[in-house]
């Protein structure tokens, strides 16, 4: 009997106001972890503006000469060109062949701009959404 009384004399645990505290601790911790990981798993469904122009192509004789511009929207909304920029100048003369220049996401769009060019220049080109991002891209012009 008194062995007994010895063991339970000598065991020592922790304090239930001990316990406590490191249960929040530790569950603080997790939910700051687990709200992070969804923070950044929410950052990849919203919509994000990405173009692409795959290709650009001068068209037209002297007085009508004409830039045809072929852009994909590999984005995951849709994109809205409202400007286009050749060598810095903004241009007026400037149609699309989907009306209003919005691209849906995972689609093509032409963008037809009126502009003099010269035989064997290089051109640089930029497209602007109305969120205000930039798609640069430069062409030469055909020498011959």
């Amino acid at each position: 009997m008194k062995t007994l009384r010895k063991i339970r004399k000598n065991a020592k645990a922790l304090s239930p106001v001990v316990a406590s505290i490191i249960l929040i601790a530790v569950t603080v911790a997790v939910s700051i972890a687990v709200a992070a990981w969804m923070g950044a798993l929410t950052v990849g469904f919203m919509g994000t503006e990405e173009v692409k122009i795959t290709s650009v192509r001068f068209l037209g004789s002297a007085g009508s000469k004409t830039i045809v511009v072929t852009l994909s929207n590999t984005g995951t909304s849709p994109v809205t060109i409202n400007e286009a920029w050749v060598n810095g100048q903004q241009q007026s003369g400037v149609t699309y062949s989907i009306t209003g220049g919005a691209v849906p996401a995972n689609s093509a769009m032409n963008v037809t701009i009126s502009y003099e060019w010269a035989l064997g220049s290089n051109y640089n080109i930029q497209l602007k959404s109305t969120k205000g991002n930039t798609f640069p891209y430069t062409a030469s012009a055909p020498s011959s």
